[in-house]
């Protein structure tokens, strides 16, 4: 009798663990500026077809407030570090999320996830796709994702009056100047920079952001070689314009967050952690021949 209970009991706990699991790890998306969680033709996109090549797994798709529209609307204007904060929360309340996840970050959705696993180490981020995330910032802004046209020409008429005065980003909150980076006046960018200074450790050595980073098992990095929309578009390998001018550049390895190593980024390259692709298309564009041979093996 005690042994038929012992047997049923174990049966149950194997059961609702391997079902829970379904031997997939669960997969979490954060789109980019001008997009939403759900959008048919972009993130749901991706989302079914990740159920559709890795069955059974448990894909998540951010909503960054309580409906499309603030999802949409918070992507421009809700300061990072707020909606890493919630993003984080969300996933640690997230039960199917414990024994950690894989993270798809589209665009600026990209460097939010890198913050994420850097300040929230629970539950783990396994691996980190970055597709096309602005790992080192922009300087310019010639387009603007989404159809809604009216919120692009805020976004563009507010930066081009100045991403660091006090208006635009203690006032409005206005995401893109937060991840704004002027090489014309580096000083100037790492004090008065909120957001993405902080995560690459320029204003001051915080060293669970490097010692969390470092626990990804792959960090992948990929480069829409003919992406018109960010500049440069180097800076989705870490890669950026040289202090003082905006014509040449430098790479990841010629950085300094890379020789001092402040992100643990140098020993992830020595490990073979870093992972950077090229995408032979604009931004965010990218063949499903290129996904299934180049993302897809991170994921299972």
């Amino acid at each position: 009798m005690w042994r038929l209970f012992h047997a049923v009991v174990l049966a149950s706990f194997l059961t609702c663990c391997f079902a829970a699991s379904n031997g997939t790890i669960p997969a979490v998306l954060w789109h980019g500026m001008g997009d939403s969680c759900c959008n048919p033709l972009s993130m749901g996109s991706i989302k079914s077809m990740l159920e559709s090549k890795i069955p059974g797994i448990y894909v998540r798709s951010l909503m960054i407030g309580n409906n499309i529209i603030e999802d949409t609307e918070n992507g421009f204007f809700m300061n990072a570090n707020d909606q890493i904060k919630q993003v984080c929360d969300k996933l640690a309340s997230d039960p199917k999320l414990k024994n950690g996840y894989n993270a798809l970050g589209f665009s600026q959705g990209g460097q939010f996830f890198r913050a994420v696993a850097q300040k929230c180490p629970n539950p783990p981020m396994l691996n980190l796709i970055s597709f096309g995330g602005q790992h080192q910032g922009v300087y310019g802004f010639p387009h603007c994702p989404g159809e809604n046209s009216t919120l692009c020409d805020i976004v563009r008429k507010i930066l081009n009056e100045g991403a660091y005065i006090r208006y635009c980003i203690q006032v409005i909150y206005l995401v893109q100047a937060e991840y704004w980076h002027d090489p014309l006046n580096e000083e100037e960018y790492r004090e008065k920079s909120v957001f993405l200074a902080e995560i690459n450790q320029e204003k001051k050595m915080v060293l669970e952001y490097k010692t969390n980073l470092m626990k990804l098992k792959n960090f992948v990095m990929v480069m829409f070689g003919k992406d018109t929309m960010v500049d440069p578009k180097e800076t989705e390998w870490f890669g950026f314009y040289k202090p003082g001018q905006a014509i040449d550049k430098y790479t990841l390895q010629e950085s300094q967050l890379y020789k001092e190593d402040l992100l643990g980024l140098q020993q992830m390259d020595k490990d073979k952690k870093l992972h950077f692709l090229t995408a032979d298309g604009d931004h965010l564009q990218f063949s499903d021949e290129f996904f299934d041979e180049q993302i897809l093996p991170f994921l299972k």
